[in-house]
């Protein structure tokens, strides 16, 4: 985890965050730029530590939510029905990114990120193991998962995890932008090794969403 992270993290315990602005909370960790804590504090609710809720202007540590009781989420728990746009691959990019539904996601909403956001979420079965050593929320991306995806969220930073499209072919991968060779790098977090995918801005390539939760598929003993 980033030193910021860890910072922001263990401030977020001892404070609401969400009374403060992004450069007041920067002075509280010693970074004077307010975008930075923006992308770190974006950072650490998608990987399911801290939960924002921008309305109530409330920042929670997930340790914190975890002290409701269980009768309490089941009381504001929704059951949610994900869209299935079908799959793509966490390997090299061969599966047709298919727009069609095939099916639901019946899940609740205490394990999607993003509930109040339902409308804008579809999910994607992950064919292939090169994202097996990544985790969103905690969770790793593996082989037969589902991955749930924000379909308004494609403004991409530098490591998100994002669904992109190159040539009609989907892929989940992590995003950097190689600004030094002019080139965009879609990467895997794998035990196996695989090859970035290397691409420039303006080839035919699209970024479709980020991932923001992932539905584990028990497997099989």
């Amino acid at each position: 985890m980033h030193t910021i992270q860890q910072k922001l993290l263990a401030l977020a315990e001892k404070k609401n965050l969400g009374n403060y602005t992004l450069r007041e909370i920067g002075g509280f960790v010693d970074e004077t730029s307010p975008q930075k804590i923006k992308h770190h504090l974006q950072q650490l609710e998608k990987r399911g530590f801290i939960h924002i809720n921008k309305m109530e202007h409330i920042i929670t540590t997930t340790k914190q939510q975890q002290g409701t009781t269980v009768k309490g989420i089941l009381k504001n728990a929704k059951l949610l029905s994900i869209p299935i746009l079908g799959a793509a691959n966490a390997g090299p990019a061969m599966v047709f990114a298919n727009a069609n539904i095939e099916g639901y996601l019946r899940v609740s909403s205490t394990l999607i990120a993003r509930p109040r956001l339902s409308h804008r979420l579809f999910a994607l079965k992950v064919d292939g193991p090169s994202m097996n050593m990544a985790y969103v929320g905690g969770k790793k991306i593996e082989d037969g998962d589902y991955v749930i995806i924000d379909s308004e969220d494609r403004e991409a930073m530098n490591d998100d995890i994002v669904l992109s499209v190159i040539e009609g072919m989907a892929n989940i991968k992590k995003y950097y932008v190689d600004k030094e060779n002019n080139q965009i790098l879609l990467m895997s977090e794998s035990t196996h090794d695989f090859p970035a995918i290397h691409i420039h801005e303006n080839d035919d390539f699209s970024i479709n969403g980020k991932v923001v939760g992932v539905i584990k598929t028990p497997k099989k003993k």
